[in-house]
């Protein structure tokens, strides 16, 4: 039977409700719920599905609501299903409130969104599944900051660098300032590359790869940075990928580094024609304005009447304020450029702040030049004018503020609505010790982490070892823990084997027990050490991955070595190992858990007992308090002299925009402080006060007086302080903040008195949990390399090595050899540990 819709109309003209009558009315009515309560530019933002949308959002004007909403629109209307939207944020707590708000809107839809994460778990699970294009496997590593640092120390070793000169961390720094700007190791420019290590920082990044690759592994960078090759490499790929994300939703785009852009900008563009010359479909990378402009300006890689991409990128420039770790603000400001015809919406109602404090941050960041325009108001009153006070020192200025929060906790205000936001981390011990002293509930953000510590980094590696044997960083970490008598001659000499055989250290490992490298008692123990894992690898097809690794604690002893230890701490270490087995039972398998662990940093959990939250500005983006304190509002402070320095304008700019995500940071109350002299790092330094106070309008602040007494005070001309006649409150200075609070904290609770929160990350199901995989080919092809190849030396050649001397061969079996040494007798060597004289 015909459907209604294909019948012929025979002439009767087609129908649409007319705008405002009945029908158009009665229809609105019924709309769906999620639309309700939005206002009418982020109804606008929700309801705009077709073509490129920049969401120009405010601080405190419902971004997150109108991102969850849009995505709650789209599959409401069935424009697409829920695998077909790509969702990327910055942070996985941001990714968890997308996807609970979701579930909230539409039930169990938000279980069928496989591409809703941050940009790295997306890039991590792409990368898996076309792990074999880049030259990985599907269990590649994904390293840490430490275990960069730690290879990157072997190849500076390796190419006689002085790495006290050259420290392998600065040398992190650069790699990963490359791969935020797209650059592989031949494309960084030559001056760049010859900046570290006498001219080798482009080599040792070549080698960094290449070893990588032999390791199976993966820093962050790579995560963008091998997706951008593998779109580049692979068009047919890249086109797959393209044509299944029909919506794509990117928030804080104002914070996206180069690599970031570049791999949106593949993924945004209509799908390319087969035949199509690849430079007319990627983009090359964008090192710099001008490649940006011509990047910019390239065709588009579709037909001409193909449609716009729907994509929506939701940000603020004026919170722009990462500029030090690789963001680019100019993306946010070309993005009409780079998707012509794009519809620019701002959300400028603001629902957190009182009028005073958005005057003054308005007035404040109006002075950017950089900037797209737009002015926050909000329909709340104006409440309390924002305050500036002065102060004699930075002493003076943490007892001010210690009095103001005794006055807020007297008024009965919550303490976890208060936080003191600070331009750099030195400040904070002021504080710190001040808090002490008035044993007042603190917190540090930003504190130890529970994935940072020793104990759990130690169970870890194991972990990794045994999820895949080509992690040399893990294996070298655990190989002599507990101790077995396996020390730094024993590693160098499995490096060394490593190296010239282009073998992971655990093969490595394998191939040199079965010679007579090693003294028998450490050849004993490395073999144990090998038969080990083995046997571990084994279990794990047939056990949990939770009882897998108490058994691995047990059976290597490194339970037992904390069970022997007298020190006060092993209790709570013992006590950390049983909660890192308790928090793998949320997950499916040891590869799931391990790639959270990989890409979960951020601090999650309770937020504990009341305290007040001590944090730079940088942390503080994104949250919100009734209450807000800025100390250090000086110049070289604030704006960093530092940033002006290496900067200039842009600098300048940046900074005015991080004062601004400071004062938005306030619900209620914003205080501003700034001191005449300031200790910084030793040393007294006499200050002005900054250029950002006279950027402020008069109409909404009030100059205050500081209550911290002392300098200020009597003869200062302010009149007598309170503190004059009352008891002496001695020098913070001899109070260290951080010792009293971990000499006071009670062991796992939440913020004491002066402590730091150390709160455990909150695990959820992670969409990277992947089916146990049966054994790999790959340990089979590394054991043939290191046994099997056809050795270069012949019987009776004359050789050297550095151990046991001279001698001749005598034996050849693969790439081992048996040699008679002159004066070590007949021994059984690796070829590669020998040279011919």
């Amino acid at each position: 039977m015909t459907e209604p819709s294909k019948l012929p109309p025979h002439g009767v003209p087609e129908h649409q409700p007319v705008a405002g009558g009945i029908a158009a009315r009665a229809r609105a009515a019924a709309g769906p719920q999620y639309l309700q309560g939005l206002n009418p530019e982020q109804r606008e933002a929700v309801e705009t599905l077709d073509g490129p949308v920049l969401v120009l959002a405010g601080a405190g004007t419902g971004k997150t609501r109108v991102l969850t909403t849009r995505i709650a629109h789209i599959l409401s209307q069935g424009r697409a299903r829920p695998h077909e939207i790509l969702s990327v944020t910055f942070t996985n707590k941001a990714a968890r409130e997308m996807k609970l708000r979701l579930g909230q809107m539409l039930g169990q839809a938000v279980e069928g969104m496989p591409w809703l994460g941050t940009f790295h778990s997306i890039g991590g699970r792409i990368l898996r599944i076309h792990a074999e294009l880049v030259q990985l496997k599907s269990n590649f590593t994904v390293l840490d900051v430490d275990d960069q640092v730690r290879l990157l120390k072997q190849l500076l070793q390796a190419e006689n660098i002085d790495d006290k000169r050259w420290p392998a961390r600065m040398l992190a720094g650069l790699i990963d300032s490359w791969k935020n700007r797209g650059l592989s190791p031949s494309q960084v420019p030559s001056g760049e590359a010859a900046s570290f290590g006498n001219g080798k920082g482009g080599k040792i990044y070549a080698t960094y790869q290449e070893r990588l690759k032999i390791l199976n592994a993966a820093d962050f960078g790579d995560l963008l940075l091998e997706n951008i090759r593998l779109f580049r490499e692979n068009p047919d790929v890249l086109r797959q990928y393209q044509n299944r994300f029909k919506f794509i939703l990117v928030d804080e785009y104002q914070d996206t580094n180069v690599a970031q852009y570049l791999w949106l900008r593949l993924l945004s563009q209509a799908p390319s024609q087969p035949g199509l010359p690849l430079s007319a479909v990627i983009p090359g990378p964008i090192d710099d304005a001008a490649a940006r402009e011509a990047a910019s300006a390239q065709p588009a890689p579709a037909a001409p009447s193909a449609p716009l991409k729907n994509i929506c990128c939701v940000g603020d420039d004026d919170q722009s304020i990462y500029g030090w770790r690789g963001a680019e603000v100019d993306n946010i400001l070309r993005f009409d450029h780079d998707f012509p015809g794009a519809k620019v919406i701002r959300l400028e109602r603001n629902y957190r702040s009182t009028g005073h404090i958005l005057a003054a941050a308005s007035h404040l960041i109006a002075h950017n030049e950089g900037r797209l325009g737009k002015t926050l108001r909000t329909e709340d009153v104006d409440g309390e004018k924002v305050t500036v006070t002065g102060s004699w020192d930075s002493e003076e200025e943490a007892r001010a503020i210690g009095e103001e929060l005794e006055g807020l906790q007297r008024a009965g205000e919550n303490l976890n609505d208060v936080a003191i936001l600070v331009r750099a981390s030195f400040q904070m011990r002021e504080f710190e010790d001040r808090f002490v002293t008035l044993g007042l509930p603190y917190r540090v953000i930003g504190g130890p982490r529970f994935y940072e510590r020793a104990e759990i980094r130690d169970a870890l590696a194991y972990l990794r070892t045994i999820n895949s044997p080509a992690d040399d960083l893990a294996f070298e970490r655990i190989v002599n823990v507990p101790k077995r008598g396996l020390g730094d001659a024993t590693v160098q000499l499995l490096h060394d084997h490593a190296r010239k055989r282009r073998i992971p250290l655990f093969e490595a490992a394998r191939a040199v027990v079965e010679t007579d490298e090693l003294k028998p008692k450490a050849r004993g123990s490395l073999r144990d050490v090998v038969m080990q894992f083995d046997r571990w690898r084994a279990q794990r097809e047939v056990v949990s991955h939770t009882e897998l690794a108490e058994i691995v604690l047990d059976e290597s002893g490194y339970t037992e070595m904390w069970q022997k230890d007298r020190s006060a701490d092993a209790a709570g270490r013992l006590d950390n190992l049983k909660e890192l087995v308790r928090s793998m039972e949320e997950f499916e398998n040891l590869q799931g858990f391990l790639e959270h662990i990989s890409l979960v940093m951020d601090r999650d959990g309770e937020a504990g007992d009341e305290a007040v939250s001590l944090m730079t500005l940088h942390s503080a983006k994104g949250l919100e308090f009734d209450n807000v304190f800025l100390p250090g509002w000086e110049e070289g402070l604030f704006p960093s002299q530092r940033t002006l320095d290496e900067q200039g304008r842009a600098g300048l700019e940046e900074e005015r925009r991080l004062a601004h995500v400071g004062l938005t940071r306030a619900r209620r109350r914003a205080k501003i402080y700034f001191a005449t002299n300031r200790r910084i790092h030793g040393t007294w330094s006499t200050t002005i006060p900054s250029r950002f106070l006279d950027e402020l309008p008069a109409h909404n602040v009030e100059i205050t007086e500081s209550k911290g007494g002392s300098g200020w005070g009597g003869s200062g001309g302010y009149g007598a302080s309170r503190f004059d006649n009352l008891e002496s409150f001695g020098s913070s200075y001899s109070t260290p903040g951080w010792q009293r609070a971990q000499a006071n904290r009670g062991r796992g609770g939440g913020a004491r008195s002066g402590g730091f929160e150390e709160r455990q990350s909150s695990f959820s199901s992670d969409s990277f949990s992947r089916t146990k995989r049966g054994p790999m080919v790959i340990e089979g092809e590394l054991v043939a390399k290191s046994t099997g190849t056809v050795s270069e030396f012949s019987l009776e050649d004359r050789v050297f090595h550095q151990k046991f001397g001279y001698g001749h061969v005598v034996k050849i079996d693969g790439n081992k050899l048996t040699i008679a040494f002159e004066k070590a007798g007949e021994k059984k060597v690796v070829d590669s540990f020998v040279e011919r004289v």
